[in-house]
Order: structure tokens, then sequence, then C-alpha cells
């Protein structure tokens, strides 16, 4: 920090208002009337007032006078700051080096202006601005230092608010785009696998190769949703799962992560029943929390995982409020850990917020979380004091169904033979190539395009009958061309297809349109076709 001319001369004031340094370093109550005027409408400033020494000692400037504020803002008395160096309250030291070589080169009419961080008394810091100006006595020698400090905490406190939020829509935004790229070659990964596996020629052994590679590509898919669910703008793909299963399955995953000396005991209550929930969101906030629990835990310390039926009725709604009565499934995983203090937990879910060391962690995880539980209808809550450990409460409502079967190595795909004709826009070639290749090898005549005006030229020409339209419509000229294509041949059905949910279509039947989210099985892609064509209601999904 550079010292900076001010706008007037050097501050001047009376011999009987500032001791000469000669006598004293210490001004003690004013005796004078116009020093107890003085020094009464010091007290009046809304800023901190210390008036010290002009000469540079070891820690800063030997502290003379203080006004009132600079006691409020920091929690020390006049008597105890008085019995310090003015540098003993900034909690950064480097201020002091430029202050220091300030001082040793200004004159009269210079001041020195910086910001950061000054301790209170109680430890916590508070963010001011500050000035330095030199103070002359009435021959002009300069005697004494003017310290002025204005807490800025609030206003820094909004600064930080804005830029987190600014870093939050960033992600947002890079999310999105790799959701979209990344979905795409998903798609072509998981669908050639499924072309792979549907063929007889392919050797078991090869066939087998495959699901593994398959199976890869739909835990890639499960973790673009995963990088998503923090900002709430993923796609849920939500089944019937039993949470005592999906527990069990990846404990050995959780005990690896807790690393050695830490332990992991599961507690599962047998008699609950499924939740709907999308297995690999649910996946990542368990390994989430235990990261977390792994964070606080000392060497010998362990987490528990329980399971248990929870019903809330009207009067536990009555006193909690957040929680609906109903029926629920209750998740906890509790670790024995140091704990947290009130503050702690009440900025716990907040993206960005961590107690970590700086650039040990993104404050993104309990984030994910939150945003994780409340998209499944849940809801969760911590339970925690300092030195006691912490547990986190997660109840998810009950479904009474049976589970949903798992993913499977890709086997034949299904005949859904038919004869209509297709027009197909997709931006990336690969998987326009893919989608086109399927559907022409079940029957369909597919007209393929790259973008909607060459899409909107193949129609013009192909003179017949257009049955259905197959592409991203979120860009306005899809969506024109959709409309376009739409007057002319009434009959058309659209099947919209992007990385992101997509709303349904105001102006077009529910009946004559259905949605996929990338990236989707090509079994889905037949059915969804087929049902569409045959004017059945095809149920939007999003599973890979």
């Amino acid at each position: 920090m550079k010292p900076t001319a001010p706008g007037s001369s050097s501050v001047s004031l009376p011999e009987a208002a500032v001791p000469s340094p000669k006598k004293t370093t210490r001004l003690r109550s004013p005796a004078r009337p116009s020093e107890r005027l003085r020094a009464a409408a010091l007290d009046t400033l809304g800023e901190g007032v210390i008036i010290a020494d002009g000469r540079w000692q070891r820690g800063g400037f030997r502290i003379a006078f203080v006004n009132t504020s600079i006691c409020t803002m920091t929690g020390w008395s006049a008597a105890e700051l008085r019995q310090h160096p003015h540098g003993f309250l900034h909690t950064d030291t480097r201020h002091l080096t430029d202050l220091r070589r300030w001082r040793s080169k200004a004159s009269q009419g210079r001041t020195f202006t910086g910001e950061g961080y000054l301790t209170r008394r109680d430890g916590t810091r508070l963010y001011t601005t500050w000035t330095f100006s030199l103070v002359a006595g009435a021959r002009g020698a300069i005697t004494h230092v003017a310290i002025t400090y204005r807490d800025m905490t609030a206003k820094r406190s909004l600064q930080e608010a804005l830029i987190h939020s600014q870093r939050l829509e960033a992600v947002n935004r890079l999310a999105g785009g790799v959701a979209h790229d990344f979905n795409n070659l998903l798609s072509v990964i998981n669908g050639y696998c499924e072309i792979l596996g549907s063929k007889p020629s392919v050797r078991k052994e090869a066939t087998r190769e495959v699901g593994e590679i398959h199976r890869a590509g739909l835990q890639a898919a499960g973790l673009v949703r995963q990088l998503l669910a923090f900002s709430r703008r993923q796609t849920m793909d939500p089944k019937v799962v039993s949470l005592n299963q999906l527990v069990r399955d990846n404990a050995g995953i959780f005990a690896k992560l807790l690393g050695p000396g830490k332990s992991i005991a599961l507690a599962l209550d047998a008699t609950t029943d499924h939740v709907l929930v999308d297995p690999s969101q649910l996946q990542q906030v368990l390994l989430n929390l235990t990261l977390n629990a792994r964070d606080a835990l000392s060497p010998g310390g362990g987490v528990t995982i329980t399971t248990a039926n929870r019903l809330i009725d009207s009067r536990f709604h009555a006193r909690a409020g957040d929680t609906p009565p109903g029926r629920y499934l209750q998740l906890c995983v509790q670790d024995n850990g140091r704990g947290m203090d009130e503050q702690t937990q009440a900025h716990l879910f907040e993206p960005f917020f961590t107690t970590k060391e700086h650039g040990q962690g993104t404050g993104l995880g309990l984030a994910l979380v939150y945003g994780v539980v409340q998209q499944s209808g849940g809801y969760i809550s911590v339970r925690s004091a300092a030195g006691f450990g912490s547990t986190f409460e997660i109840l998810l409502p009950e479904v009474n169904e049976p589970a949903d079967p798992q993913p499977t190595s890709p086997g034949p795909l299904p005949s859904t033979r038919g004869r209509e004709t297709i027009l197909i826009t997709e931006a990336d070639p690969v998987v326009g190539k893919m989608v086109a290749g399927i559907l022409t090898t079940d029957g369909y005549t597919v007209l393929a395009s790259g973008s909607p005006a060459k899409a909107q030229l193949l129609a013009r020409r192909h003179k017949k009958p257009i049955h259905l339209l197959i592409g991203n419509l979120q860009p306005a000229d899809s969506l024109k061309l959709a409309k376009a294509l739409h007057s002319t041949h009434p009959d058309l059905r659209i099947l919209a297809t992007d990385s992101t949910p997509i709303a349904p279509l105001a102006w077009l039947p529910r009946e004559a349109q259905a949605t996929l989210v990338k990236p989707y099985a090509l079994s889905t892609l037949l059915h969804t076709v087929r049902a569409l064509l045959d004017g059945k209601t095809a149920r939007p999904r999003s599973k890979a």
C-alpha cells in the first residue's frame, strides 16, 4: 500500500489537546473544558479514532487516546488499548511493515490509507478501512498520528456473497456445457454397446466385455447428474430401490474412503420398505456425508450408518414444522468426531461454505447433499455439538412398491419395426449417425440433418408426409422448424431430446410429443418412437 496525498494540509492541534511526547505518551482524562469538548465530539463519531505517539515503536504507534467507537468495535476498553502499540489490533503484520516504511518517509500533508482485518478482544475479526494522518503541534513539529478505522464488515460480507453467487453461476454454466457435450459422448458409447450386445455374431466373451463398458457408461452418466446436482439443474432418474441394499452395496467404498484407523458400522432395520430416488444421486449423498465425517474423525474414530422406519405425526409436525406428517424411511450418518458449533451448522448447506483450510475444499459437497435430498422429496437435518460428533438425518418418503430391476448388460434390441418417415436434426454428427442407423435398421425412412436449416431443406425435397421429428428443440431455430413442419404436417409427432429436462410444448397435444434426456438407451428410443407413432402416450424417461 502506498501513502497517498490528501486534499488538504496536515492536521494541526493545539498543544493543550495533544501532549508533548517529551512529557508523556498517554493522554489522561482531559481536564480543561475545551479538551473535554473535543473528546466528547470524537466519541460521537461512528468511526473508531486513535491518537498515538508519532514515534514508531516496536509493534506500532503507542496509543495515547481512543474514542468510544474503537472500544465498541474491538471489545477492548480504553485503559487496555492504551497499554499496547496500535499494531496488536492488526491481524496481518504486513500492514505494519508498509506503515513503518511510510512513517520513515512521510512529511506533513501525507496520509496512509488501507484496509484489512482487525482482531477483536474475543478473537473474532472485523474488516475495516483505515487512514493514518500526521498530527503537528502548535510549533509545526510532527508529534502524533491520528488513526481512523471504519467498520466495513457488513459491506465485505455482501461483497463476498455477491462473489459466491457469481462463482455459483459460473459453475452452473460450466456444468451445463459439460453435461451437454459429455452426454453426447455417452449416448454414443452406451448406444453402440447396446448395438454390439444385440448382435448374435458377437462372441460371448466379447459380450461380457461390452457389458462392462456399458456399465461404466451408466456410471459416467450418473457422474454427470452429480455434477449438476448442487445447482438443482440436474436430471433426476428416480427408481424404486431398497435403501438397505443401496447402503450395503456401497459400504465397501465408504470404508475405503475413511482410510486406515477409522471404522464404519451398519445398523440397518430389516423391516424398512423402499424409497423412490435416483440411486446414483443417493450414493453421492452418502459418499459426501462419509467424506465430511472422515475429515472430522480422529484416529480410532468411526462412522455409523443406520436405517429405520419413521412415522411423522401431526404432533411432531407441529413442533418441528418442516416435515409433513407421513411415513418415512430414516437414513442417518453419525460420527464421533470433533462436532460443530451452532454458527457452523447455520451455514452448513450453503454453496462454497467450508471450514477447511484455503484450497482444501470446494464447499459444494453438503450443498449437493441438500439439493439431492430436496429434489427427492426428502428432508435433512443435523445434530451436533463441539466435541460430541455429528449426526445427519435424512427422511425420505416411504414407497410401498416392488423395487425396479437393476441395470443389466445389453441384450437384443427390441424389434419395433415401422415404415414411417422420421426427420432427425442432431448437431452432433456421431450421435445423429447412430440414431439414424438404428432407426433405419428397424425399417423407418430416415432423413438425417445436422442443423434446423438443413432439416427444413430435406423436408421440402421429400414431398411426402413426415411422421416424426427428433431433435433438440431448445434453440430458437429448432423450435421454428418444429412449428413450420407441424403446419404442413398436422399429424406430426415430436420427440424432443436434450441433456437437461425439457418442458412440454404448449402448442402441441400431449399425446403427440415425448421427451428423452441424454444419454438415453436405444431400447428406450425405439419404444418411445413406436409409442408416439401408434398414438400412445410415451412416458418421458431419462434412463441411460
